[in-house]
């Protein structure tokens, strides 16, 4: 078969050409970084390679440096992992100061680190005299004085990369790790350690490599005497003023190692701390609306309860007490918050209005507000963040990758102080409550977004809080698995002896869930009421809007309403003129026409149509005016044919004086 002429490009579709001003000094600079190695792999003798390696100076010098190398990694990482932890996580005066003494010895010649080693630790050095007289430790001209060496150039290695992967890695794990009562030691060594584990190995390999190369230093502070200091670059050194053949041998060996270090890294210099990213698990559960069966999803297991075989959590969750809550709360967010026990109170509240801020300052996590906390008979004001009994549910729940579903339900229990095996059944018996005691055994990755919640409430019930707070947990999830996880919730806090905050942007949520609604605006309490008062009479434009409804601030008139937006709203019962107030609309209330309407409305307006969405089985039209508020109608779809409604087509807005709800501010 004759071929095609066409040249296949080794360029991807669509993208440009390079500029040859940038590609030929690209190619010189690889070119000059390249030919020093091809160098070495040319001028080696190959046949002689293995009488080279075999000489007995440099099998011990090969078994120094290893000896030295691995000393200085272990002493980089007792000292480096530390440092790391505290540049990436901790403010402090000077950190700026500090991180650049820890890459000063990366950019000092060595020779010249070589002599600061020299006037620290040396005999007549800062420190040497000190170090020889209480100790009789004398590291110039011995083995630890190479390990000294090693460890001052090779050290930054690890905690650059080390810090580089701390500071990718969210705080929100070890700060739910807290909240569960871990202590910041356990938190480090349990949480976040892991979790850095690709940046800690990358800065070891990288740090013993640089050890094991290690010259400068080394010859200034240690010397170089053979079996006590003589490494293998200095072995190097040596053999290129007696045998170049053995130096060349000796130096292909050096360079395989650092090459094949650098393969294994594959670039991953700064290592990248693992996530929680899920990946679907062989029989997961569906999270965007799959096919159910019986009102549950098809393939996950009924919510715990009697209609399941389980029994629901108010029976069965174990015995506990009943924790009052009093918060007075200042900073940013500013108000007093008082419940008895087994309350559930939701807070809502535009962006921007103090619904985190106040879930942080609870959980003693913020600088920019302040709780004085007391929970039942205690005074936790002063308490670190584990000890204040107080559990978090992030918005995505924050499992921690590392650990499989029933480790991390058992998680809080054991920073509490519980034998591994009743931690564990006890975290497997709350995950059978919840419906996912046979998702134990995954981890987060093969779990689905409505497991991974029910997964993250059971670890925070089993740590036995006091005061449970839950950021928006629902917020990530699909409508069907949503509904699911919103029943199991309100089975289980029907249980709970203490307080429930959750903050949710769903009045679904809100209503469903919680026994008050607290509305924030501007980090103040704008209304604290019954679910059923805050529906019936909303006291924030926002809440009102969140509830489907047309909301306007304005002042109230002897007809009405003088709209803060302009123009005016006639009300059947306004209230004293002058008075701050709030006119609220039901979108049904609100009457469409092509024609200026005649007859009863009191409140007419031209406008236009700027948007149609479906809602249910009934439209929404968002019509503007220059002479009154935006506002929003909600009519049948048949009857938005008949009048033609289209985006930009001009309309009359009608809306009767009895229809105008009137909130007093």
């Amino acid at each position: 078969m004759k071929r095609s002429g066409t040249r296949v490009s080794a360029r991807r579709p669509g993208s440009p050409r390079p500029p040859l001003a940038l590609v030929l000094p690209a190619l010189a600079a690889v070119a000059f970084l390249a030919l020093p190695l091809i160098g070495i792999l040319v001028r080696t003798e190959w046949g002689e390679l293995g009488g080279h390696l075999t000489a007995p100076g440099t099998v011990e010098a090969l078994k120094l440096s290893l000896l030295v190398s691995f000393w200085a990694l272990g002493l980089s990482l007792l000292l480096g992992v530390p440092l790391a932890w505290l540049l990436a996580r901790v403010s402090f005066p000077g950190k700026a100061l500090v991180r650049s003494l820890v890459l000063l010895p990366m950019v000092l010649p060595p020779t010249v680190g070589g002599v600061a080693l020299l006037l620290a630790f040396g005999r007549r050095g800062l420190l040497g005299p000190w170090l020889e007289g209480t100790f009789g430790i004398t590291l110039p001209f011995h083995t630890s004085g190479a390990v000294i060496a090693a460890t001052f150039v090779a050290m930054p290695f690890l905690v650059i990369s080390l810090e580089g992967a701390l500071g990718g890695l969210r705080p929100r794990y070890e700060e739910t790790a807290a909240s569960l009562g871990a202590s910041p030691v356990r938190v480090f060594f349990t949480v976040t350690l892991p979790m850095v584990a690709p940046g800690v190995l990358a800065g070891a390999a990288l740090t013993w490599a640089r050890a094991l190369g290690e010259f400068g230093a080394t010859i200034t502070f240690a010397g170089n005497l053979p079996g006590t200091t003589q490494t293998l670059p200095l072995q190097v050194y040596l053999l290129l003023q007696e045998e170049p053949e053995a130096a060349t041998s000796v130096s292909l060996l050096l360079l395989a190692i650092a090459m094949g270090v650098l393969i294994a890294l594959r670039g991953r210099w700064t290592g990248t701390p693992t996530d929680g990213r899920r990946r679907p698990g062989p029989t997961e559960e569906p999270t965007t609306g799959g096919p159910t069966t019986g009102g549950r999803t098809a393939g996950e297991p009924a919510a715990a309860g009697p209609a399941s075989g389980r029994p629901a959590a108010a029976e069965s969750a174990p015995s506990g007490g009943r924790w009052a809550l009093h918060a007075d709360v200042t900073g940013f967010t500013r108000l007093t918050l008082d419940a008895g026990p087994g309350t559930t109170i939701a807070v809502v509240g535009p962006n921007g209005a103090g619904k985190t801020t106040l879930l942080r300052a609870l959980l003693g996590l913020t600088p920019r507000a302040r709780a004085d906390l007391r929970l039942g008979d205690e005074d936790v004001t002063a308490l670190p963040p584990h000890r204040r009994h107080v559990a978090w549910v992030p918005q995505d729940g924050a499992l921690f990758p590392h650990m499989s579903a029933l480790a991390n339900t058992a998680y809080g229990l054991r920073a509490q102080g519980v034998a591994r095996s009743g931690a564990r059944r006890e975290a497997q018996a709350w995950l059978d409550r919840l419906g996912v005691g046979h998702l134990g055994h995954r981890k987060p990755a093969q779990l689905s977004g409505g497991q991974a919640q029910r997964v993250a409430l059971a670890r925070a019930l089993a740590a036995r809080p006091r005061l449970l707070v839950l950021d928006e947990p629902l917020a990530a999830l699909d409508q069907t698995t949503r509904a699911h996880v919103r029943h199991t919730l309100r089975t289980h806090l029907a249980g709970f002896g203490g307080v429930c905050l959750v903050v949710t942007h769903d009045p679904v949520e809100a209503v469903s869930l919680a026994d008050r609604v607290l509305v924030l605006q501007d980090g103040r309490a704008l209304q604290d009421d019954t679910p059923a008062e805050v529906t019936r009479h909303p006291r924030s434009p926002w809440v009102a809007r969140m509830l489907g409804r047309n909301a306007w601030p304005g002042t109230a008139t002897p007809d009405g309403l003088a709209l803060d937006g302009g123009g005016a709203l006639v009300a059947a019962e306004p209230p004293p003129p002058g008075t701050p107030a709030l006119a609220i609309v039901a979108p049904e209330a609100v009457s469409l026409h092509r024609e200026r309407p005649a007859g009863s409305p009191r409140n007419v307006w031209p406008g236009t149509v700027r948007e149609i969405t479906a809602s249910g089985s009934r439209l929404r039209v968002l019509v503007t005016s220059d002479g009154a508020p935006d506002l929003v109608a909600e009519i049948t779809p048949q009857a938005a044919a008949e009048l033609g409604l289209a985006d930009g087509v001009s309309v009359w807005t009608g809306i009767k004086a009895t229809e105008a709800t009137i909130v007093t501010l």
